[in-house]
C-alpha cells in the first residue's frame, strides 16, 4: 500500500470539527436543538447582538419571570421634585402676635391645623377645607402657645399670658381642664405620652399629667434664668430639650419609669450667642438635635445628646425661628426672621441648601410641619402661608 506524503496528511485535515460526526449523530444533535431551543444550534451564535426584546402584551403575567428583560416603564425614580417658591394657600390671620418668643401653630396628625389669633383660638381642616374657632379668652388674657397631644389624639393643650395651660377636647369642642402652676406666660409646650411639659418667661419647666387629679407632677427650675421658648421631647421620650432667652440649651432625661423629665439637666450648652427657640430631634435619629439662635447668632447646631457633642454649625446669616426634620426626604427645614425672612431647606447629613423660599415679610418667620410632612405653615404676619 502506498504512502502518503505529509503534504497529502495535512490536506486530509477536516475544516470542521464536526466533520467526521455520522449523520446520525448529527441529525440527533438537530432534534434535541429544535426541542431544546426552538433552533438548529449549528446555524446560531452563542451572543446574538440583536435588538431589546419587545415589550410584552398588556397585562401579561409570566411564571417565570425571565423571558422578558425590557420593561415598559424605567424602574429608576426622577432625582429631582419641584419645591414651591410661592404659598400653595394663604389663611387670613389679622390678629396673629408677632411675638419671637411665641409658639402659635401647631399641625396634628390628622391634618388640622391650629392657630392662636391673639385671644382666639382657631382650627382649620386642611382636608375639608372648613375653619371652626375654639374659644376666645376674656378679659386681656392672650394665647401664647399651642401643641397637639401625639398619638393622633385630637386633645390641644393651649398656654395663656395668665400662666395657665388649657386643654381642649376639639372632636367635642369643649374644654376637659385648666391646669394652673406657672407665675408668667406660657410660651412653650410639648408632649411626651399623657404628660404635657409647660415653659414660662420665669424661666420654670413645669410637667403636667392629664390623667391626674393632682395633675403637676414635677417641676424644673434650675435650667433657665429666662423665658424658656423653646421645648421639645425626643421621638423615643428619652430627652427634654429647651431652650431659652439667657442663649442656654439644656437637655434633661427621662425620670425613671416616668413621662416627665428629672430636675437637675444633663447637658447645659451655652454655645449659641442669641435666645434658642427652635429645637427639632431627628426621627430617624432620635439622639440628635438641632438647635438653633436668634439675631445675633444666626446658627443652626447639631448635638449628639448620647454623648454631649457638638457633631456641626451651620451659619444661616438669618434668625432661626424654628426647625422642622422632614423624615420623607431626610432633609431639615428651617424658618428664619431677621434678616432674610425665608424658608430654607437643608441636605442630611451634607446641609447642602436646596433652593430657598424668597422672603416676603419683615417679621419673624415659624413654621409647622402638616402630620403627612409635605405640608408647611409658617407665621407671623396677617396671614398663614402654606407651601
Amino acid at each position: 500500500m502506498k504512502r502518503k506524503s505529509s503534504e497529502e496528511l495535512q490536506l486530509c485535515v477536516p475544516n470542521d470539527e464536526n466533520e467526521f460526526t455520522s449523520p446520525s449523530q448529527k441529525e440527533i444533535e438537530r432534534i434535541m436543538g429544535e426541542n431544546l431551543h426552538g433552533k438548529d444550534l449549528n446555524a446560531s451564535k452563542v451572543l446574538a447582538f440583536q435588538s431589546k426584546a419587545p415589550d410584552p402584551p398588556e397585562g401579561f403575567q409570566n411564571p417565570l419571570k425571565v423571558v422578558y428583560s425590557h420593561s415598559k416603564t424605567p424602574s429608576t425614580k426622577s432625582s429631582s421634585r419641584y419645591i414651591p417658591q410661592a404659598p400653595d394657600r394663604i389663611l387670613d390671620a389679622p390678629d396673629i402676635l408677632d411675638d419671637y418668643y411665641l409658639n402659635l401653630v401647631d399641625w396634628n396628625a390628622n391634618n388640622i391645623l391650629a392657630v392662636a389669633l391673639n385671644d382666639a383660638l382657631y382650627l382649620w381642616n386642611a382636608t375639608t377645607g372648613t375653619i371652626e374657632r375654639l374659644f376666645t379668652l376674656e378679659g386681656n388674657d392672650y394665647i401664647c402657645s399651642v401643641s397637639w397631644m401625639t398619638d393622633g389624639a385630637t386633645h390641644l393643650a393651649v398656654g395663656n399670658s395668665l400662666g395657665s395651660v388649657q386643654l381642649w377636647d376639639c372632636t367635642t369642642m369643649k374644654s376637659v381642664r385648666k391646669m394652673a402652676g406657672h407665675s408668667a406666660r406660657v410660651s412653650s409646650l410639648c408632649w411626651n405620652s399623657y404628660v404635657v411639659t409647660s415653659g414660662a418667661r420665669s424661666g420654670v419647666i413645669n410637667h403636667y399629667d392629664v390623667r391626674q387629679r393632682d395633675y403637676q407632677v414635677a417641676t424644673v427650675s434650675g435650667g433657665h434664668t429666662q423665658e424658656v421658648c423653646g421645648l421639645k421631647w425626643s421621638p423615643d421620650g428619652k430627652y427634654l430639650a429647651s431652650g431659652g432667652n439667657d442663649n442656654m440649651l439644656c437637655v434633661w432625661p427621662v425620670a425613671g419609669g416616668e413621662k416627665h423629665s428629672q430636675p437637675q439637666p444633663l447637658y447645659s450648652f451655652s454655645a449659641h450667642q442669641a435666645a434658642v427657640k427652635a429645637l427639632s430631634w431627628c426621627p430617624w435619629q432620635p439622639n440628635i438635635l438641632a438647635s438653633g439662635g436668634g439675631t445675633a447668632d444666626r446658627t443652626i447646631r447639631f448635638w449628639n445628646c448620647n454623648t454631649g457633642v457638638c457633631l456641626n454649625t451651620l451659619d444661616t446669616k438669618s434668625q432661626v425661628c424654628s426647625l422642622q426634620w422632614s423624615s420623607t426626604y431626610k432633609e431639615l427645614v428651617s424658618g428664619h426672621g431677621f434678616s432674610n425672612h425665608q424658608i430654607t431647606i437643608w441636605r442630611y447629613p451634607a446641609l447642602s441648601k436646596l433652593n430657598p423660599e424668597a422672603g416676603r415679610r419683615t417679621c419673624s418667620c415659624t413654621c409647622s410641619l402638616s402630620g403627612e410632612g409635605e405640608v408647611l405653615a409658617r407665621t407671623p404676619g396677617q396671614s398663614v402661608p402654606l407651601v
